[in-house]
């Protein structure tokens, strides 16, 4: 696989987010990347959505799922662009501000590959599983998941969802088609270490995969690939999504929307993606939620990203 077969699809929209700047992620490993003498955005293609990061200056009323109707029309245009990458036979490298993306990403693939079952391993430190019935925050950058396996979670409701926000929700859920892209006996979490409780509700009773951060450091990053892979041995196909606060706030750096500590290190975040990458059904990797505005060391996570993201593509390329 020579630099032309990755495409890098750069998406800076924001507006899935609680907080402000993830929108700046792209730019600040682009920074990273000169800092670190790299030609990496010169190197590979890439491919930009325009995004409707506008949208915020005009406050959403919806409490339940903020700035939806703009998430949507960013999700329909990821969905556009993955699928156009993979018809093209071009690995979609996707660079986002906010993981509300994923849910796109995701629906492409699915859409490029009707019959073929996929796998997602979810390296982050949330779950990511909320629905406007359970979310606390109404931040659809919590909900991607929920979206991707068509599921509302009302079991488990907080919320009381109005007819609008009902609607927009569906909407949400079928982007790509309607019905779930994956299956929860397919997600497998890594490093997850901050859910609600309506999440681990659902995590329980679908008895989804969880690798915790002390597995990882007890076992380390091939044993537990390993071990996940195999899991995922019935999956044609399989998307790997990396949230940087999936790493360790403390030893890393603070910049991102939603820090957790006791996360993993660079090393072992990067090892972990290094081991699933070397697996041919990985078609697809996206990497979220820099964000430079938060960033206690400068711009530490962008450079720890960076350093992932280019191991990564390097073993993308030696697959053949």
């Amino acid at each position: 696989m020579s630099s032309n077969k990755i495409v890098i699809l750069e998406n800076n929209s924001e507006i899935g987010a609680g907080t402000r700047g993830s929108s700046l992620g792209i730019a600040a490993l682009k920074i990273a990347a000169l800092k670190l003498k790299k030609n990496y955005f010169v190197k590979y293609k890439s491919e930009t959505i325009i995004d409707n990061n506008a949208l915020l200056h005009d406050y959403d009323q919806n409490s339940l799922a903020i700035n939806s109707k703009g998430v949507l029309d960013i999700l329909n245009k990821v969905h556009n662009q993955v699928v156009s990458i993979l018809e093209r036979n071009k690995f979609p490298l996707v660079l986002a501000g906010d993981h509300s993306s994923a849910a796109g990403t995701i629906s492409g693939i699915k859409s490029a590959y009707p019959n073929q079952r996929l796998g997602v391993i979810w390296i982050d430190a949330h779950a990511d599983v909320h629905t406007p019935y359970t979310t606390p925050s109404g931040n659809i950058h919590g909900m991607p998941l929920a979206m991707s396996m068509n599921i509302d979670n009302v079991e488990h409701r907080n919320n009381v969802v109005d007819h609008e926000t009902a609607g927009i929700w569906s909407e949400l859920k079928s982007v790509g088609g309607e019905g779930p892209k994956i299956n929860p006996s397919d997600l497998v979490y890594i490093s997850v270490r901050d859910a609600e409780e309506a999440e681990e509700y659902f995590i329980s009773e679908h008895n989804v995969k969880h690798v915790y951060v002390e597995d990882v450091r007890k076992r380390g990053a091939k044993e537990i690939s390993d071990e996940v892979l195999d899991y995922l041995k019935d999956c044609d196909l399989i998307y790997m999504s990396f949230d940087v606060d999936s790493m360790d706030c403390d030893l890393v750096s603070y910049g991102t929307g939603t820090p957790v500590p006791n996360g993993l290190t660079e090393n072992e975040a990067g090892g972990l993606v290094n081991h699933f990458l070397i697996d041919k059904r990985v078609c697809c990797f996206e990497m979220v939620e820099i964000n430079p505005c938060l960033d206690n060391k400068q711009n530490a996570m962008a450079e720890s990203a960076m350093r992932i993201l280019e191991n990564a593509t390097n073993i993308i390329e030696k697959r053949g």
